[in-house]
C-alpha cells in the first residue's frame, strides 16, 4: 500500500497543498521551507493510530501544541486538516481517503477536538462507501469523544484497521552513526520508534536468522559497490551483545575483522538505510541521507533504493528529504518524483512542475539542473560572512 494523494490545511509551513504521490518521492526546498514538516505530516498520522503509547491529544502535546501546528498564515481560519488517499499499488486507484480535521477547543482546558473525521472506501469498480463520518449523534451527544479519533479506538476501526495497521508501521529514518556504535554508552533515552538507530542492532537481532541472514547477504552485494574491499557481512553475538562484522580485505589473510563500532559512518547509514529497506512494506521516511557519505556514493542512492526494492519482499514507499545535488544527478528520477517546496508570504506551496521544466528532464537534463537552482537562497550568501 502506498499514500498516492496528500491534502494539507494550516498544518506548520503549509496553508493549502494538494499533492500527488507515488513509489519514490524526493522533497527538495530551502532552508526552512518545511521539508522535515512534510515527513512530519505522516509521523503524525503514525502517531495517532500506533497500539501504545498514541493517540491525538499525546501526537499534538508532543508537537508542543495546536498553535505550534497550525500555519502562521492561518489567519481567521482555526481548523487543521490532513487527508490522504491510500491505494494498494503505485498505478491503482485509491482504495480508502482518510480525512482528520482538529482545532483547539478555545477555552476550558483547551484540549485538542475534532472537527471532521471521515473514511471512504472505493471497490475494485471505484464505488464509494463512507464506512465514517463524524461529528456523528454519538460525539453530539458526549463531547468527550471528539478527543480521540477513531484511528486510537479499537471498537470503532474495525470496518477500517486495514488502514490503521499500515499508518501505525510509518517508519523514520534520520540515523546517528554514534548511537548506533555506542548505544549503551551514550546518553540519551531511546524513542519509540528509534528514528536515529540507536536499537537498529536490536532490530536485526530480532529478526529470525534466515531472514537476517539473507538480508545480509542482499546488502553485503549492493554495499561492495560503494566499499569494495568489504565482505563477509554477518550478524554475531558476543555475551548477549548483537554485533555486526565485516572481513575489509588486507595483505594479511582474516588480518581485518571490524565491528560495527569500526564502520565508518558512511558505511553505518548505508547499512541502516538498506536494512530499513528490506525491513517492512510501509511508508520509510529518509531524512538527508546524503550526511557522512562521499559525492561518488550519494549519487547512487537513488538506484540503491531502486534496485533494493526489487529484491524486497514488500517494495515500501519511500519518501527522501535532500539538498544533495550529487543524489539529484541520477537521470532516472523522474519529475513527478520530485516535490518542490516554495516558501512565500501566504505559507509554502507545492507547485505542478512547468511545461518548460518536464521538457528539459526529458531533453536530458537531471533533476539536480533543473530544480536546485530554485531552492537557492533570495538573499546573498556573502551577507553571512561576519569576516569582513
Amino acid at each position: 500500500m502506498i499514500i498516492s494523494r496528500l491534502k494539507l490545511k494550516n498544518w506548520k509551513n503549509f496553508r493549502d497543498i494538494e499533492v500527488k504521490l507515488g513509489e519514490r518521492v524526493f522533497i527538495l526546498g530551502p532552508n526552512a521551507s518545511g521539508k522535515s514538516n512534510l515527513l512530519d505530516v505522516f509521523r503524525f498520522l503514525r502517531d495517532l493510530a500506533k497500539a501504545e503509547g498514541g493517540g491525538l491529544q499525546k501526537a499534538v502535546a508532543d508537537r508542543s501544541g495546536v498553535t505550534k501546528l497550525r500555519c502562521l498564515s492561518a489567519r481567521r481560519d482555526p481548523e487543521i486538516l490532513i487527508e490522504i488517499d491510500i491505494a494498494n499499488s503505485s498505478d491503482g486507484p485509491a482504495a480508502w481517503t482518510y480525512t482528520l480535521g482538529f482545532k483547539s477547543e478555545g477555552k476550558g482546558r483547551q484540549r485538542v477536538m475534532i472537527s471532521k473525521e471521515t473514511v471512504i472506501k472505493r471497490d475494485e469498480n471505484g464505488k464509494e462507501a463512507t464506512v465514517l463520518n463524524r461529528p456523528d449523534r454519538y460525539d453530539n451527544v458526549d463531547q468527550e469523544r471528539l478527543t480521540q479519533t477513531s484511528l486510537e479506538q479499537i471498537n470503532t476501526n474495525m470496518e477500517f484497521r486495514e488502514i490503521v495497521q499500515f499508518l501505525s508501521s510509518v517508519t523514520y529514518l534520520h540515523l546517528i552513526p554514534q548511537l548506533l556504535r555506542y548505544p549503551d554508552q551514550v546518553t540519551i533515552t531511546k524513542l519509540d520508534e528509534d528514528p536515529f538507530g540507536q536499537a537498529l542492532l536490536d532490530r536485526i537481532a530480532n529478526t529470525p536468522k534466515r531472514t537476517r541472514d539473507a538480508r545480509l547477504a542482499k546488502i553485503e552485494d549492493a554495499l561492495r559497490i560503494c566499499v569494495p574491499q568489504m565482505r563477509d557481512l554477518k550478524y554475531e553475538e558476543e555475551r548477549g551483545k548483537p554485533h555486526l562484522q565485516a572481513l575489509y580485505e588486507h595483505w594479511r589473510p582474516d588480518a581485518g575483522w571490524q565491528r560495527e563500532d569500526q564502520f565508518s559512518d558512511g558505511t553505518l547509514r548505508l547499512l541502516a538505510i538498506m536494512w530499513m529497506l528490506l525491513d517492512g512494506d510501509t511508508t520509510l521516511l529518509l531524512e538527508e541521507p546524503e550526511l557522512s557519505l562521499n559525492e561518488e556514493i550519494v549519487d547512487q542512492i537513488p538506484t540503491l533504493i531502486w534496485k533494493m526494492q526489487r529484491v524486497a519482499k514488500h517494495k515500501r514507499q519511500v519518501f527522501v528529504t535532500t539538498h544533495s545535488r550529487s543524489m539529484l544527478s541520477e537521470s532516472g528520477i523522474a519529475p513527478e518524483e520530485i516535490l518542490l517546496l516554495e516558501p512565500g508570504t501566504n505559507g509554502t506551496t507545492i507547485p505542478v512542475h512547468s511545461k518548460a521544466d518536464v521538457a528539459m528532464i526529458k531533453a536530458g537534463m537531471t533533476p539536480a539542473e533543473v530544480f536546485l537552482p530554485k531552492t537557492r537562497p533570495i538573499t546573498k550568501l556573502s551577507q553571512l560572512n561576519l569576516f569582513k
